[in-house]
C-alpha cells in the first residue's frame, strides 16, 4: 500500500510540474466543455471548479490518492460512534445533532439530542410569545450570548447571515453577542440594556473558559446591583449551555435553564446544538429546523456520492492539490453577499483550528504542509482592500467565490417598496463576483484585446489564480446549513489525506494555561517571575509599573 501511495504522489507531482506553468487560458481553449465537465450540482447548490489548474488526469490522480488513504472507510468511521478523536478519546458526532426526528439509527444518541432541542424550542417559543419574564415580571426584550470561539463565531455568523429570516415576536427581541475577554463589548452593551428585560446565555462547553466566565460574572454583578443579589435574579436572567450541569448549578443557573452538550461535540462544530439558541431566537424554531435539514442533506450526499461527484470530497482534494502540489499556501473566502460578513471568520476557526496540525495519527511529524492560511472578506470590501494583491501581487492565492442567485424576491415583502432598485444592486454584486473570478483566472485575456498592445505593464494582469465559485439558489436556513456542512466535511477529507486528527486543539489549550500562570502576577497575588523568559518579565514589569 505504501508503494502505491508513493506512486500516486509521484504521479501527481509530475502532473503538478506541468500544471504549475500551464495557464487557465490554455486549459479552457483545449476543452470547450470544461465548465460542464468540472461543475457539480446538488439540490440548491452549484459548485464550479473549472477555474482550477486541473484536468481529468489530475482529478483521477486525486481520487486515487483519496482511495489509497481509505477515505470511504474513514467516512464510514466518522458517521459512527467510534472515538476517532483519539487524543481525547472521544467520538466526533456533530452530524448526529442534525438527524431528523424520524431517523431510525443511533436511537439513544438521537433521543438525547432531540430532548435537548425540544427543551430549547420550548424556551424559544416562550420568549417569542412574551411568556418568559425577568425577575420583576417584565417581558424579555434583549438576549445576550456570552461565549467565545465556536460558542460565539457560529451563532454570530448564522444569525447575521439569516437576518432576512428574523421572526416577528410579541415585542421586539434583540439578540447580542459578547466574546472579548477585555470587557469592551460588554461595557458598550450594558449602557444600552435594561436589567429588568435582559436575558443572558452563558455558552461554554466546559463551563470553565475564563473569558466567558469573566464576562458572565461582570454581568451578574451588573444585574444584582440593580435588581438585588437574591437567587431569583440568576434564576430568571441566566441560561447555560454546557457539558457540565454540576458547574452550571454551582454557578446558580436553574436546572430548567440548563441545556446540555456532549463531549463528542467539538466547539467549532456546535452551532447545530443548543449552542445555536441565539440562532433559534433570531430565525425561529422552523428556521432552525431548516438549518439542520440543509446540513443533514449534505451529510447524506457526503456518505453516498461517488468520490469524483462528491462536493465536499472535491473541495478537500482541490485544496490538497493547490496546497501540496502547486504550493499555494493561502486561501481566500470571498462571499458576494453582505449577510455572509462573518463567514470567513467562522471558517478560520473551523479550518485552521481543525487542521493546523503537524503530528500525524501515528505520532510522527508530518513531512508536508497541512492547512493553508484561511482569510477573506465580503467581496465588495475585499475588492477595495486586498484584490490588488490577488490581481497583480507576487503571491499565489486560491479563492472561493460564494453568492446567492436570487435575492429580494416577491416573497420577502419587506423589500416590496424598493424591490426593483435592490434587485439591480444584487445584480451589481453578482456581476462583480463573476468579473473578479474571470480576471483572476484569465488575466489579460479578460481585457479588451484591441487595447492590450498599448497597455503599460502596470495595467496588465497575469491571471492564473485558481478559484471555485459556489452559487446558492438563495441564502436561506436550508442552503446555509448545506454550505456550512460542506466546509465541515471538506476539513475532514483533508485531515484524512494528511493523516491528522482534526478534532482536538491542544495548541489552544496550552496558550490558555500559560495565561492563567501570568494572571496572578498582574493581579498582585504572586510575585515570582523567575520561571518566565526575559521578554515576558520585562513586559510584565512595564505593566505593573504603569498601573493606575
Amino acid at each position: 500500500m505504501n508503494n502505491t501511495k508513493s506512486a500516486i504522489t509521484h504521479d501527481l507531482r509530475d502532473l503538478a510540474s506541468i500544471k504549475k506553468d500551464q495557464h487557465l487560458n490554455q486549459l479552457f481553449a483545449d476543452d470547450s466543455e470544461r465548465f460542464h465537465r468540472y461543475t457539480l450540482n446538488f439540490d440548491q447548490l452549484v459548485f464550479d471548479f473549472s477555474k482550477h489548474r486541473i484536468d481529468q488526469d489530475v482529478i483521477d490522480g486525486l481520487v486515487k490518492l483519496a482511495e489509497s488513504k481509505d477515505l470511504n472507510q474513514w467516512i464510514n468511521r466518522f458517521f459512527s460512534t467510534e472515538k476517532i478523536n483519539y487524543t481525547e478519546q472521544r467520538a466526533a458526532m456533530h452530524w448526529a445533532l442534525r438527524l431528523p426526528e424520524d431517523h431510525q439509527s443511533h436511537h439513544e444518541i438521537h433521543e438525547q439530542v432531540h430532548v435537548q432541542l425540544e427543551r430549547m424550542f420550548k424556551l424559544v417559543n416562550q420568549i417569542h410569545a412574551g411568556q418568559y419574564r425577568g425577575c420583576t415580571g417584565e417581558v424579555i426584550q434583549d438576549v445576550v450570548n456570552i461565549g467565545v470561539g465556536g460558542s460565539d463565531l457560529g451563532p454570530l455568523m448564522v444569525s447575521h447571515a439569516l437576518s432576512d429570516y428574523k421572526v416577528k415576536t410579541t415585542k421586539p427581541l434583540n439578540v447580542h453577542f459578547v466574546s472579548t475577554m477585555d470587557g469592551s463589548q460588554l461595557s458598550d452593551l450594558l449602557h444600552q440594556l435594561r436589567p429588568e428585560t435582559t436575558l443572558f446565555i452563558i455558552s461554554s462547553k466546559s463551563f470553565g473558559t475564563i473569558d466567558t466566565l469573566s464576562n458572565a460574572q461582570t454581568v451578574r454583578q451588573w444585574l444584582e446591583k440593580s435588581l438585588g443579589d437574591q437567587g431569583h435574579v440568576v434564576k430568571h436572567h441566566f441560561v447555560g449551555v454546557s457539558t457540565k450541569p454540576e458547574k452550571m448549578t454551582e454557578w446558580g443557573i436553574a436546572p430548567e435553564n440548563q441545556f446540555l452538550l456532549w463531549d463528542w461535540v467539538g466547539g467549532r462544530y456546535s452551532l447545530w446544538s443548543c449552542i445555536g439558541l441565539p440562532i433559534a431566537l433570531n430565525i425561529g424554531v422552523e428556521g432552525f429546523k431548516q438549518l439542520l435539514a440543509g446540513a443533514h442533506a449534505i451529510d447524506q450526499h457526503f456518505q453516498t456520492a461517488p468520490l469524483a461527484q462528491n462536493i465536499p470530497v472535491m473541495m478537500g482534494l482541490l485544496g490538497i492539490w493547490n496546497n501540496n502540489f502547486l504550493n499555494i499556501q493561502t486561501h481566500a473566502v470571498l462571499p458576494y453577499d453582505g449577510r455572509l460578513k462573518y463567514f470567513a471568520s467562522y471558517l478560520q476557526q473551523l479550518e485552521m483550528e481543525s487542521n493546523g496540525k503537524s503530528i500525524e495519527r501515528d505520532n510522527q511529524k508530518v513531512n508536508f504542509d497541512t492547512c493553508p492560511i484561511i482569510w477573506g472578506e465580503v467581496g465588495p470590501n475585499a475588492q477595495h482592500a486586498f484584490y490588488q494583491l490577488l490581481h497583480q501581487g507576487t503571491h499565489s492565492v486560491s479563492c472561493d467565490f460564494i453568492a446567492p442567485v436570487h435575492r429580494y424576491n416577491a416573497n420577502q415583502f419587506t423589500y416590496a417598496e424598493n424591490a426593483e432598485a435592490l434587485v439591480e444592486q444584487h445584480h451589481l454584486a453578482l456581476s462583480n463576483c463573476l468579473a473578479q473570478s474571470r480576471l483572476l483566472a484569465f488575466g489579460n485575456q479578460a481585457l479588451n484585446q484591441s487595447e492590450l498592445s498599448d497597455l503599460p505593464l502596470y495595467k496588465q494582469y497575469q491571471g492564473n489564480q485558481p478559484s471555485t465559485t459556489i452559487l446558492l439558489n438563495e441564502l436561506s436556513p436550508f442552503s446555509l446549513g448545506m454550505l456550512v456542512a460542506l466546509y465541515e466535511h471538506k476539513v475532514f477529507v483533508q485531515s484524512v489525506i494528511w493523516n491528522i486528527n482534526p478534532f482536538d486543539q491542544w495548541g489552544v489549550e496550552k496558550g490558555k494555561e500559560i495565561a492563567n500562570q501570568i494572571l496572578p502576577i498582574l493581579n498582585g497575588t504572586q510575585q515570582d517571575l523567575s520561571q518566565l523568559d526575559e521578554s515576558t518579565r520585562g513586559l510584565i514589569q512595564i505593566l505593573l509599573n504603569n498601573k493606575m
